[in-house]
């Protein structure tokens, strides 16, 4: 394992501190099995899931309560070829019939032997109310024991690397029961929302530890997955505080397991899954924990469920560095290995990279078998020769496209200028300079720092972020690559209003025509034909098909892309209209997003023309145009963005800790950490008052490498 992991933890917040009594200290996460609590009150549900998981397979499934996972109503079995359609109408038809036996006993009518089952299911809750609710909390699920017995035997290939990186982090030996849950150890599992591989990783949070690109998916390779699981999983313990959390976190989110823990006001996992109610805190969520601990149970002891298990032998190979990118074709025959051999030994390499249609990249990892001869670099670029080593990897469709000027899709023309154009000097993005992103702040020493990348960047971006008084007027022009969607995001704006900003109508950019524009949005089905054509070429292309994935889904995986992201912070709108003010956020980005002027805001909330917002408090928003609701969506959309564009040359590989000193501040940190933006800085230390440091404040700092800006 070569990825640099450090072993800081950060906070809880500053509120929780008094209610458990926890010293603010930075400590690695507890090995031993003990810090994996198994409450009894969750004995039920945990039983639940060693019947799924042990007694019925892909072919059957439970009709349940899914509040009292101790009422099943029924074990349903389909044909071993049924189709979806089928099944479900099997299981639509169950339903219906528990619900009017439900309504019957609720009735007081004479019960039926079966109602009287029923009723016992229920025992002391079979109130008439409680049977009318359950009508309505009928769920199946279905069986897994053949893909978990599967899974027990797949995990031998990977059971000592997993050991190895839970080690590096300090974490507990036991959170390799996870793929259990996971994929059953399927390192080509994809599920219907886009998570993929050993660990279920989604695009956006396996971008941060990961290469995702257009020929490489790391998220498919067991071994870099485990490295970045290792540091979500301390990340999410960091954060949290207990395991417990940081496990459902992994479902659920950093930001969503803070919401709550701060609406329940306890930690207390029993608590949590029992009365915490919210919108997205579903099914999944509720029993991921329990699921867990079930999994962990099973492995423990498989041969009480399965009988003899026999893992597979753990996977050997040797690696050799690609001296350039080169087509696999070349490739195979230059080496004489077996096509489908080579493509077990590297899953993260795309499909579009065994279609040929792109090349492997260059300083790849590349495995081979591990018997015969070593393979060094300098070797196989001498058996492929200089005419076989590619400078870049271009795909197909982009070759055609140099070709055709006014069809290259989402890049905005470099080095435009038409005149000044108003810019908001507080939201440019990350990934654009190597001056870090952070917010303006109050209180800090030295110049204030505000989320851009410095007037250097200003010469390089032509168009408008208009969205505050504060906003200035200067000149700039656009950086070769930049996207419509991203490019507007970036700067809290829909891709509209960026269009409008800059006189461009919609179909021009579209369309590549008109002056001075060569924006194609990359939102509404704008792509070139050439662009669809070419398979593979897409870092986020589904590489199986919709009916496989759903196949293929976890039992309780994420629901969409949000639910599994590491970041802490709350989106959401609070009490009387207000929010937390989060990092790289302005009152101009408020007063966007909500439609109306930032004098408006300024009002409100009793302030000072060009007194900046501070990041951490609470501010009082004007909801009479948009709804909270729209609001929340468009915010998340900048952050999601802002991420976007950072990971896209950027990843995490590892953690350190460091010690305030005399005399920092917000404004010495960022000349301290260079390239670091302050947004995630905070993610790693979300309860830390950067605008009041005290010499001693102990930060965890996540330790970064630039990825290529061509990788692909």
């Amino acid at each position: 394992m070569n990825s640099t992991r450090g072993a800081g933890a950060s906070g809880r917040w500053g509120w929780l501190w008094a209610v458990i009594l926890m010293p603010l200290a930075i400590a690695r996460a507890p090995a031993a099995d003990q810090a994996l609590p198994y409450p009894p009150q969750l004995q039920r549900d945990v039983d639940f899931w060693v019947r799924v998981y042990t007694q019925i397979d892909t072919n059957s499934g439970y009709l349940h309560d899914q509040y009292n996972l101790g009422v099943v109503y029924d074990t349903l079995h389909f044909g071993p070829n049924s189709s979806p359609r089928a099944r479900q109408r099997i299981v639509n038809q169950a339903r219906d019939h528990y619900v009017a036996e439900l309504r019957r006993i609720a009735s007081g009518q004479g019960l039926s032997v079966e109602d009287q089952h029923i009723k016992a299911l229920w025992g002391a809750e079979a109130t008439p109310e409680r049977l009318l609710e359950a009508t309505e909390d009928i769920r199946f699920q279905l069986g897994q024991s053949n893909r978990f017995r599967d899974g027990l035997i797949r995990s031998g290939a990977w059971q000592q690397d997993i050991a190895h990186a839970l080690k590096d982090e300090g974490l507990p030996p036991a959170l390799a029961a996870l793929p259990l849950v996971e994929s059953s150890y399927n390192p080509r599992a994809y599920s219907k929302v886009g998570a993929a591989g050993l660990w279920q990783f989604m695009p956006s949070t396996g971008r941060r530890f990961m290469r995702i690109d257009r020929a490489v998916d790391d998220r498919m390779d067991p071994f870099a997955a485990t490295e970045a699981a290792a540091q979500l999983l301390a990340y999410n313990y960091r954060i949290l505080g207990t395991w417990p959390l940081a496990l459902t976190a992994y479902n659920h989110g950093v930001a969503g397991m803070r919401r709550a823990v701060e609406t329940t006001g306890t930690t207390n996992i029993v608590t949590i899954v029992r009365d915490y109610q919210s919108r997205t805190f579903g099914f999944a969520s509720r029993n991921f924990y329990v699921s867990f601990l079930a999994a962990l149970k099973i492995e423990r002891n498989p041969q009480k469920y399965f009988g003899a298990i026999v893992p597979l032998e753990e996977e050997r190979f040797r690696q050799v560095r690609m001296p350039a990118y080169v087509s696999v074709g070349p490739l195979e025959r230059a080496l004489n290995i077996d096509p489908e051999r080579l493509r077990d030994l590297n899953p993260a390499l795309r499909p579009a990279v065994w279609r040929g249609r792109l090349a492997v990249p260059r300083g790849y990892e590349l495995r081979l078998p591990s018997g015969g001869a070593a393979v060094t670099t300098a070797m196989l670029a001498k058996r492929l020769g200089p005419q076989l080593l590619l400078a870049g990897n271009v795909s197909r469709h982009r070759r055609a496209l140099a070709t055709r000027p006014q069809l290259v899709a989402a890049v905005l023309r470099p080095g435009a200028n038409s005149g000044a154009v108003p810019v908001v000097a507080t939201a440019a993005p990350a990934a654009a300079s190597a001056a870090p992103v952070g917010t303006t702040a109050m209180g800090t020493s030295g110049p204030p720092v505000l989320a851009s990348a410095g007037p250097a960047y200003y010469s390089r971006v032509r168009f408008a972020a208009a969205m505050s008084s504060e906003s200035t007027s200067m000149p700039a022009s656009a950086p070769e690559g930049d996207s419509l969607p991203e490019a507007a995001a970036r700067f809290g704006l829909g891709s509209q209003r960026l269009l409008d900003f800059n006189g461009i109508e919609r179909a021009a950019a579209e369309t590549g025509s008109g002056p001075d524009t060569s924006l194609m949005s990359s939102e509404g089905g704008a792509q070139s034909a050439d662009a669809q054509s070419d398979e593979g070429t897409s870092a986020d292309e589904q590489p199986v098909s919709a009916a496989e994935a759903d196949a293929d889904s976890p039992s309780l995986g994420p629901t969409d892309g949000s639910a599994q992201n590491p970041d802490p912070t709350d989106y959401s709108v609070g009490p009387k209209g207000t929010i937390y003010v989060a990092a790289a956020e302005t009152l101009g980005h408020y007063a966007d997003w909500l439609g109306v002027r930032a004098s408006d805001l300024r009002r409100i909330n009793h302030m000072r023309f060009r007194q900046p917002v501070i990041v951490g408090r609470r501010i009082r928003l004007d909801f009479r145009r948009v709804p909270a609701e729209e609001f929340e969506a468009r915010r998340r959309q900048y952050h999601q963005a802002l991420e976007a564009s950072y990971f896209a040359s950027h990843r995490i590989v590892g953690t350190r800790q460091y010690v305030a000193q005399s005399g920092d501040s917000l404004w010495t940190l960022t000349q301290r950490f260079a390239g670091l933006p302050l947004w995630l800085l905070r993610q790693y230390n979300p309860d830390t008052d950067f605008t009041d440091l005290h010499p001693g404040t102990q930060l965890v700092v996540p330790r970064i490498e630039g990825v290529s800006a061509g990788s692909d």
